[in-house]
């Protein structure tokens, strides 16, 4: 086994970021599994049923930090995954080294803000796996396993563009609760995904030239085939152009569909 498809399938939670930190180079994998491994805690339940708690008192900082946790779990395998199953894609030929190097930088990075929250966590007295979590951005890859375009206009350029537009008030949330710590981490964590959507937005870019379609005009119909209920405005405009993220894309994300998130 691979140590690429070894640290995707690891169930251990820290025991997966150590892995993802120590990846150098990776490649596209046949047979490439469809679910990463997971810790039997947390309980996955759907998102309706994770209880939501103001960050203004202790246990809600904790249900904040446990959620962020989470998704940055879940992050370190979409990094992990993108490079399994699609470095071999037609759309990357001759540049699949590279998109490797990059989605496995990511991985390290978001191995590292998985750390970093589990040890605040237990700092505050819980742990990662104490409380339920839901499994939306995993039915969301599965939507995407089977096409490139779709899986980076949906994790990169959804997802993570979304973690820029509420970051910002969340860490202005925790300042106002007293809790200096966990807002800087969050601040950490910001900086870094401001690089994670410009990664996911050149190679977005790379194969939808690759295909000979437009970037911008394919970017509505890619989230309409997954089915994701779309963001909404405000959009955080100043670290989506940081990121590279044209103002189409923050219209597009508007008018791509009626729902809500």
């Amino acid at each position: 086994m691979t140590p690429l498809r070894a640290a995707f399938l690891e169930t251990d939670a820290r025991a997966k970021a150590r892995a993802a930190l120590a990846l150098t180079s990776g490649a596209g994998e046949a047979g490439w599994p469809d679910r990463p491994g997971r810790p039997a805690r947390p309980g996955l339940v759907t998102a309706r049923e994770v209880r939501k708690r103001s960050p203004a008192t202790p246990e809600g900082r904790i249900a904040l930090l446990h959620a962020l946790a989470h998704i940055e779990l879940n992050a370190i395998d979409l990094a992990l995954d993108i490079v399994g199953r699609f470095a071999a894609a037609p759309e990357l030929a001759g540049a699949a080294d590279a998109f490797a190097a990059d989605w496995l930088n990511v991985a390290r990075e978001e191995a590292k803000h998985f750390l970093m929250l589990a040890d605040r966590l237990e700092a505050l007295g819980s742990s990662y796996g104490a409380l339920d979590a839901h499994d939306g951005l995993w039915q969301t890859a599965l939507a995407s396993r089977s096409d490139l375009v779709d899986r980076l206009a949906i994790a990169p350029l959804t997802h993570e563009a979304r973690g820029l537009d509420v970051t910002p008030a969340m860490i202005e949330k925790l300042k106002g609760a007293g809790d200096t710590a966990s807002a800087a981490l969050l601040e950490v964590i910001y900086r870094d995904e401001i690089g994670h959507v410009a990664t996911g937005f050149r190679w977005y870019g790379h194969a939808c030239r690759a295909r000979g379609i437009d970037p911008e005009a394919a970017f509505a119909p890619a989230l309409t085939r997954i089915g994701l209920a779309r963001p909404h405005a405000p959009f955080n405009e100043a670290a989506r152009r940081a990121a590279g993220l044209t103002p189409p894309f923050d219209i597009t994300f508007s008018a791509a569909s009626g729902d809500s998130p």
